[in-house]
């Protein structure tokens, strides 16, 4: 049995067709075919039901295609930790984030480590919450800052930080005293959530971890937020605040201190979100992810 076999089956099965395999592998269909065939033969298993549009995985394939992929990941790591060991650290660190937070936490991290690292150039990856979880777990990212909690079994974490929550309002007094049951809440600066529920929301739209932070915080006070806009910036949806569209729930970081700007109100020392570093937990991690980390970790020990 040949590794190219495994590893040409199991891009079929990721990709759920010869064609699109064979593209992304950039070999001939017909080679791709060969190949997957001799290993059926090997295995004496028919891996695949094979239609005009797709390559449907038989059951006996599915449980076959995991065991292929945990040997090609056991290679991959393999060959990766002794490339390190011979010839020192990898000269790329790929770092996967959502863009509003990895614009806030990563400057001065990336800052301390170039000052240690200066060989090493840094890719970061900007994608929603749900993608990064699969680029991650699929080796495409050395780590990710996420936000907890986190929904791939496949990922290690580790803390970064907790800040809390806000809830974002338009400084308008006449949205105050349509949607809110509170008249005086803005004056306190803090909230009662609940006191918003009747508001239109703006939220961010699905595949964003922030989304199920903020239905989880409405719900834990006893109401669905009623979704008026839906955007994928937290940025756009503080400008939509802003100009009294809506309210909406921000983490400390991302609040605007530029006009226009909403009014925050405080929500309480329940109302959090934890970020944290993720990373394949079965998988080796690059002496530069390692690095990072320990950059990371020196500068929260001094701080």
């Amino acid at each position: 049995m040949e590794l190219r076999w495994l590893e040409y089956a199991f891009e079929v099965y990721k990709q759920g067709s010869f064609t699109k395999a064979a593209n992304r592998l950039r070999v001939a269909q017909p080679s791709l075919s060969q190949q997957v065939a001799k290993l059926e033969r090997e295995l004496g298993a028919r891996l695949f039901v094979r239609g005009h549009a797709a390559a449907v995985p038989t059951d006996q394939g599915r449980r076959l295609l995991s065991y292929a992929e945990q040997m090609l990941r056991l290679r991959d790591d393999l060959l990766r930790e002794a490339a390190e060991t011979s010839e020192g650290m990898n000269r790329v660190l790929s770092i996967g984030t959502l863009a509003i937070t990895g614009g806030h936490v990563l400057p001065p991290l990336l800052q301390a480590f170039a000052a240690k690292h200066p060989e090493v150039r840094v890719r970061i990856v900007e994608e929603t919450t749900a993608r990064l979880e699969e680029l991650t777990a699929n080796g495409e990212t050395d780590l990710s800052i996420l936000a907890l909690p986190i929904g791939d079994q496949r990922l290690e974490t580790r803390s970064m930080l907790t800040e809390p929550l806000y809830l974002a309002v338009p400084p308008d007094r006449d949205f105050a005293v349509r949607n809110v049951s509170r008249k005086q809440s803005d004056k306190a600066h803090s909230a009662l959530l609940s006191d918003y529920a009747s508001a239109p929301f703006i939220v961010l739209k699905s595949g964003y971890g922030f989304r199920g932070t903020v239905f989880a915080l409405c719900a834990e006070h006893g109401f669905q937020p009623r979704i008026a806009y839906e955007t994928s910036s937290v940025e756009t949806a503080q400008t939509m605040v802003a100009h009294g569209l809506g309210v909406t729930v921000i983490p400390a970081m991302v609040r605007r201190f530029t006009k226009p700007m909403p009014t925050y109100l405080g929500l309480g020392n329940a109302a959090t979100r934890t970020l944290v570093f993720a990373y394949r937990k079965d998988r080796y991690l690059s002496l530069a992810a390692q690095a990072f980390l320990n950059v990371w970790l020196e500068g929260r020990e001094r701080a």
